[in-house]
C-alpha cells in the first residue's frame, strides 16, 4: 500500500500546472454559450467571477495549502467532515466527469467537421457520427494517460494550447470585424442588465461551471514538483489569463455573430468563419477546428488524469475495492481506476442519446455534469469554513454553488420535452447518489470485518505468548 503510494512521482514543474490549471479551467465551448445570452453575459461573468471565482480561488488556494498531497478535494472534505463526507465528495466529483466526458468529446467532433469542410456539416445531426467521434476521441484522451503522466502531461499541454489559441483568434477577429463593419449585436445599457426570467438565467450555471476546476490539479499533489510554491502562483496567474479571455472572447463573438444567432455548439467555428470571411483572411477556420479538436481532446485527458486519482486514493484506503489502488509496475499509472471510469463514460455516451437530438443530448450530460459536479462544491467550501474561518468568501462561495445546482434541473430550449429531461438529471443523480451510499456502507462493513479480524488475530497471539 505504502509503495502504491510513492510510486506516484513529481513531474509537473511550474510550467506543466499552469497549463493544467488553463485546460481545465477554461472551454471555448462555454463563451458561444455565454454570447448566445446577448451583452447582459459580460455582466454575468463579472458577477461570478466575484461570487464564484474568487472564492473558489481563495478556498483552493487555504486548502491546498494546509493540507497538500495526493487526493486534493476528497482529503479537504474527510478532514473537516469525516469519512462518509469524504468519500462521497470523491464519489460526485468522479462522477461529474462521466457525464462530462461525452459532452466535451461530441462539442470537439462537431467542431472538428469543420476540418473536412461545409458538405459534410450535416454529420452534426447524425448519432453515428457523434457515437464513434466520441469513442475515437475517448481512446487518444485516455491512452496517454494510462502510459503515465509524464507522457500524458504533454496531452494535456497541447490542450492548453489549442484552447487558448481559438479564443485568442476569435478575440482578434471578432473586434477586427466590429472595428470595421460595426457590431453585429448593439450593446446598450439596457441590454446589459440580465433578465431575471427563468429560461434566461438558466445558462448562469453554465457560467459558474465555466469558471470553475481550478481544484483539478490539488488532487495530484503528490506527482507536482515544490506544490506549496508552485500551486499559489500557476493558480493566480492562471485566473487571471482565463477570465480576461472569457470576457474578451464573449464580446469578440457578440461582434461577428448577432447573439440570438450564435449556436452553443458551434458558435466559435461561426464566429471565426464569418468574421474572417468578411475580413478576407482565409484559412483561419481550418486552424481553428484544428485547434479545437486537440484542445478537447487534451482537456478530456486532464480531466481523466485528475478525477481518476480520486478513486485511486479511494482505492488505497479501503473505501473501493483494492484494484482501483493498483498502479501499473512500468508506467506508473493508476490504470485500474483509469480504465474503469473509460468504460463508465461509454455507457452516459450511449444513455444521453434516447427521446432527443444531438443539441438535445449535450445539454443533458452538461447538465448532469454540473449537478454532479457542484455537490463537491458544498463540501469544499464547507471545509474553507470549518478549518479556515475564512466565513464570508466560503458563504458567497456556497450561495452561488447552491444556485447553480437548482438551475441545472431546468429544461433548456434544445430540450422541448421538459419532463423526459428532468428525469433524466434528476434520475441520474439520484442513482448515482444510491450507489455511492451503498458503496460506502459496504466499505465501512468490510472494514470493521477486517479490523475485527485483525484485532481477534492480535488478541489470541498475545494470549499464545502469555501462556507460553
Amino acid at each position: 500500500m505504502t509503495e502504491e503510494k510513492v510510486a506516484l512521482k513529481p513531474v509537473m514543474g511550474f510550467r506543466d500546472l499552469l497549463l493544467f490549471y488553463i485546460v481545465t479551467g477554461f472551454s471555448v465551448r462555454w463563451i458561444a454559450q455565454a454570447a448566445h445570452g446577448g451583452p447582459s453575459a459580460l455582466v454575468i461573468w463579472i458577477v461570478c467571477c466575484v461570487t464564484f471565482y474568487v472564492p473558489l480561488v481563495v478556498c483552493v488556494l487555504q486548502l491546498s495549502s494546509r493540507f497538500p498531497g495526493e487526493g486534493g478535494i476528497y482529503i479537504w472534505s474527510q478532514k473537516a467532515f469525516g469519512g462518509f463526507a469524504g468519500f462521497m465528495t470523491a464519489w460526485t466529483y468522479w462522477v461529474s466527469n462521466l457525464p462530462y466526458f461525452p459532452a466535451l468529446l461530441g462539442y470537439t467532433a462537431i467542431n472538428a467537421l469543420y476540418l473536412v469542410g461545409p458538405r459534410n456539416h450535416g454529420l452534426a445531426d447524425s448519432r453515428t457520427y457523434f457515437i464513434i467521434a466520441s469513442l475515437t476521441g475517448l481512446s487518444l484522451a485516455v491512452w496517454p494517460n494510462v502510459l503515465g503522466l509524464r507522457i500524458g502531461k504533454w496531452l494535456h499541454n497541447a490542450g492548453a494550447i489549442g484552447l487558448w489559441l481559438p479564443a485568442l483568434v476569435v478575440i482578434v477577429v471578432g473586434l477586427m470585424a466590429g472595428w470595421r463593419f460595426g457590431l453585429a449585436t448593439p450593446i446598450t445599457a439596457h441590454a446589459l442588465i440580465p433578465s431575471t426570467h427563468l429560461k434566461d438565467i438558466v445558462f448562469w450555471s453554465t457560467i459558474a461551471f465555466s469558471l470553475s476546476g481550478l481544484e483539478a490539479a490539488s488532487i495530484m499533489g503528490d506527482e507536482i514538483h515544490d506544490a506549496r510554491r508552485n500551486i499559489p502562483r500557476a493558480l493566480l496567474l492562471a485566473g487571471a489569463i482565463i477570465t480576461v479571455i472569457y470576457v474578451l472572447a464573449t464580446l469578440a463573438v457578440m461582434e461577428a455573430v448577432p447573439a440570438e444567432r450564435v449556436s452553443i455548439v458551434q458558435g466559435i467555428m461561426d464566429a471565426v468563419t464569418s468574421a474572417s470571411g468578411r475580413l478576407g483572411i482565409r484559412g483561419i477556420g481550418f486552424i481553428v477546428a484544428a485547434c479545437i479538436t486537440v484542445g478537447g481532446i487534451g482537456q478530456a485527458g486532464a480531466w481523466f488524469a485528475a478525477a481518476a486519482r480520486l478513486p485511486f486514493v479511494a482505492g488505497i484506503d479501503s473505501y473501493l475495492p483494492a484494484a482501483f489502488g493498483r498502479v501499473h509496475p512500468r508506467w506508473g499509472s493508476p490504470y485500474v481506476a483509469l480504465i474503469v471510469q473509460a468504460v463508465v463514460a461509454v455507457g452516459f455516451i450511449f444513455l444521453s442519446l434516447p427521446g432527443t437530438s444531438i443539441a438535445g443530448a449535450y445539454d443533458v450530460l452538461v447538465a448532469t455534469s454540473v449537478l454532479f459536479y457542484f455537490i463537491p462544491y458544498l463540501f469544499m467550501f464547507g471545509a474553507m469554513i470549518r478549518l479556515r474561518g475564512t466565513l464570508i468568501l466560503g458563504l458567497m462561495g456556497l450561495t452561488t454553488t447552491a444556485m447553480a445546482i437548482a438551475l441545472s434541473f431546468v429544461p433548456t430550449e434544445q430540450n422541448t420535452n421538459g419532463w423526459l429531461f428532468e428525469i433524466k438529471v434528476a434520475g441520474s443523480t439520484l442513482v448515482m447518489l444510491l450507489v455511492g451510499a451503498g458503496l460506502y456502507l459496504l466499505s465501512s462493513h468490510r472494514r470493521t470485518s477486517s479490523s475485527g479480524s485483525v484485532t481477534g488475530l492480535a488478541v489470541n497471539t498475545l494470549s499464545q505468548r502469555a501462556e507460553r
